[in-house]
């Protein structure tokens, strides 16, 4: 069972929903506890509803954890916050799965915005990511806006991608790096760094982030290495933003 903290979206197919649809497919079971919901992505307009407030979503966790999901946990995925006490409290949750089940693999992916746009969370939020759930991540999954946010170090390309991502200090997958006339993502345990890239897609539709995260987190817990889940999860991505198969090209940097 993979916990997903995220938003739930009705009508568009982003974030912990669209992760959440994504791992049944692949018959893992989720459980979503939701920090939004909206009817449709903010990108087409006014979304409808909004944010599930502080005290709903410490209840949905505790209600959770009263089911015995934490125990059952076999991964956590940190994703979109409103709030910055939201995030506060999937931080003290996260510790309590790991209590409860200390081999879950806590994955982080710290949304905050992405260029050209930058922040698309308040200033609060995106510090208490960086202060709270930064720290506590087995494996960060950033864009390159944000990994240049949280390291300071400037992303605009492979390598520049693969020297801010050593200064995070932990595995780190790193999607929307910029290449001529091709997209990349990267990952790097520290050790070594592999870049999976395809080419461009004329539109790329909202929420290949979120898919990006789940597919990578669940080739990791089927037991793929970094890269072969690197391309695995770069390949499904692909294919759904270029609407056909994708011929991805997976190398390891030096």
């Amino acid at each position: 069972m993979i916990l997903i903290l995220s938003s739930f979206v009705a009508a568009s197919p982003v974030g912990g929903g669209a992760q959440a649809a994504a791992l049944a497919g692949l018959e893992i079971r989720t459980v979503l506890a939701p920090t939004v919901l909206f009817g449709r992505h903010p990108g087409f307009g006014p979304p409808g509803g909004g944010p599930v407030d502080v005290a709903t979503f410490e209840g949905v966790l505790q209600g959770i954890e009263a089911s015995g999901a934490f125990a059952q946990a076999r991964a956590v995925i940190a994703g979109y916050f409103a709030d910055a006490t939201q995030v506060e409290i999937a931080a003290a949750a996260i510790d309590r799965v790991r209590a409860a089940s200390p081999d879950a693999l806590v994955v982080v992916d710290p949304i905050m915005g992405d260029a050209p746009k930058g922040l698309y969370v308040s200033a609060a939020v995106a510090q208490a990511i960086a202060e709270h759930l930064v720290p506590r991540a087995d494996l960060l999954a950033p864009n390159a806006w944000e990994l240049q946010r949280l390291t300071g170090h400037v992303v605009s390309d492979p390598a520049s991608a693969a020297q801010a991502a050593q200064a995070v200090g932990r595995p780190t997958l790193v999607s929307s790096i910029p290449l001529p006339r091709r997209i990349g993502v990267l990952w790097t345990d520290g050790r070594e760094a592999w870049l999976a890239s395809h080419r461009l897609a004329a539109s790329a539709p909202n929420g290949t982030g979120d898919l990006l995260t789940a597919l990578f987190t669940a080739a990791l817990l089927d037991g793929a290495a970094g890269p072969d889940a690197l391309e695995t999860a770069v390949s499904d991505v692909a294919a759904m933003a270029l609407g056909e198969p994708a011929k991805v090209e997976l190398e390891l940097l030096g």
